[in-house]
């Protein structure tokens, strides 16, 4: 979109935060970058340039405004609606394998050479991995100086600078001021918070419906990972330092976090995850839009609009679960989850309570015995499959992965059919295109509203859906009265 100029111009004139995070503006006079719904009057529009990310804002020399910080607005849409390389390397840039595994572990990761990779990303954003994963990390640095009372030598390193002169010239050069200035300035208009707790605010653009996002994750919960509590999503997070648990409560305008983490290097992959999981970077104004043009669909948006899709924090988790809530109850999936977590789930300690493990690896899985299963024996074959096939890894399921082959992949194994893959893409790959025409709930949905309602009608129906059929989804469900469709209370 930063090379429709006359658009950028006009959202900026308005003041638009639905464009928040699509583009940033570059004010030349002035050398500050901004996000569209920056407060202060806008400029010229012969002074303004546009650039697609804040890294490529910051390598063209510019610096970050102090009224909008244009550093904290939500992650372009773009990168969870498309499957291609760009858009995979974004998701694996933002949890982390950069700062953990290089610009070549990415490369690996995707499948393409190191200079391929580099050469995509500088033409669609305007900056390479290393540039984007650089702008990442002063972002973390930032929260932690602003939100903690740690050393400044010890935030460099958690946020991943491999030296401290590195993290001072990055901070001075991306925010315009010292690290210690950044704090004197967060400290006038923050509160303590508890002692190993981080406590962030999480952007989204609005709507946002909170109501089936957060019923669905807590309907589902499984008890010792996952809790609802005091108005809040609670669960424990394996991370690749360490784990870590985090409370999500949903606010008018953002989402509170409060996170415990055993390692603070796990930061930015811990917000990376929780927004993946709640959808924060969706457009849902476009999907809505789309959405509405069936006259069928067009008053369940209208009812309540900005629904997003309820995803997870572990892709290898959530197609276990998915195993396990084939043709079953979701109170009885809960039980089979529960079971499997007590007995081979790690063991964590929650200073609040409620939360006792982390979900079993795949590994952990692989290695029970398949007869202390107390699930039918064609689906303890799939079970066992499954989990045999992500420990070795000739089975994998992240955010770098290919949807199309994903698919694939999983349709090959044993009991694996259209519904469990595909809301596998839905919920684990985030896939918005996904849809489930042989559900239940969503076939008698469509009988309701007078849509067809056999498998092969409603998918030719649902083209018109198309990107955003997994939305759609979230839409007909919530003409049922399961929980999963009601913020708890």
């Amino acid at each position: 979109m930063y090379t429709e100029t006359e658009r950028c111009v006009r959202a900026v004139q308005s003041k638009d935060a639905r464009f928040d995070g699509w583009f940033f503006t570059a004010v030349l006079t002035t050398r500050i970058y901004c996000r569209p719904s920056c407060p202060v009057v806008p400029p010229k529009p012969e002074n303004m340039t546009f650039y697609p990310s804040a890294a490529a804002c910051q390598q063209a020399g510019f610096r970050a405004c102090k009224r909008c910080r244009p550093d904290t607005s939500p992650g372009s849409p773009e990168w969870n609606q498309r499957a291609d390389l760009v858009a995979r390397a974004m998701r694996l840039i933002a949890d982390g394998v950069v700062d953990r595994e290089g610009v070549p572990g990415l490369a690996a990761r995707l499948g393409y050479s190191t200079r391929q990779v580099e050469r995509q990303l500088l033409a669609e954003l305007g900056a390479g991995p290393l540039a984007l994963a650089r702008a990442q990390r002063a972002q973390t640095a930032r929260i932690l100086i602003e939100t903690t009372a740690l050393p400044m030598a010890d935030i460099a390193f958690a946020a991943g600078f491999s030296a401290i002169r590195t993290f001072n010239d990055t901070v001075r050069e991306v925010f315009a001021l010292a690290p210690s200035e950044l704090r004197t300035r967060a400290a006038k208009r923050s509160t303590p918070d508890t002692p190993g707790f981080l406590s962030l605010r999480l952007p989204f653009r609005a709507p946002l419906n909170p109501d089936n996002l957060f019923g669905h994750l807590a309907a589902t919960a499984v008890p010792g990972v996952e809790e609802w509590r005091d108005g809040a999503y609670r669960r424990t997070l394996r991370l690749p330092y360490g784990h870590g648990i985090v409370a999500l409560t949903p606010r008018p305008d953002h989402i509170a976090c409060r996170l415990m983490l055993s390692d603070l290097r796990d930061l930015t992959v811990a917000i990376s995850r929780c927004r993946r999981m709640l959808d924060l970077d969706a457009d849902p104004v476009a999907i809505d839009d789309q959405l509405r043009r069936d006259p069928l669909l067009a008053p369940l948006v209208d009812k309540a609009p900005g629904r997003r899709v309820p995803r997870t924090v572990d892709e290898a988790e959530f197609a276990v679960r998915a195993v396990l809530g084939q043709q079953v109850s979701t109170a009885a999936a809960r039980t089979h989850a529960a079971r499997l977590v007590t007995a081979h789930g790690e063991p964590v300690d929650d200073p609040e309570g409620g939360l006792t493990h982390l979900f079993p690896t795949p590994q952990a899985l692989a290695a029970l015995d398949p007869t202390a299963l107390a699930m039918p024996r064609t689906r303890r074959t799939t079970f066992t499959t499954l989990v045999n096939q992500l420990a070795d890894g000739s089975l994998q399921l992240g955010v770098e992965s290919d949807w199309s082959e994903t698919r694939s992949r999983l349709l090959g194994l044993p009991g694996f059919g259209p519904w469990t893959v595909d809301v596998i893409a839905m919920r684990g790959l985030g896939d918005p295109d996904a849809f489930l025409p042989t559900d239940l709930g969503i076939r008698r949905a469509a009988q309701e509203l007078g849509l067809p309602s056999t498998p092969a009608a409603l998918t030719a129906r649902a083209a018109a859906w198309r990107p955003w059929r997994a939305y759609a989804v979230q839409y007909l469900w919530a003409t049922d009265s399961h929980p999963i469709n009601f913020l708890p209370v």
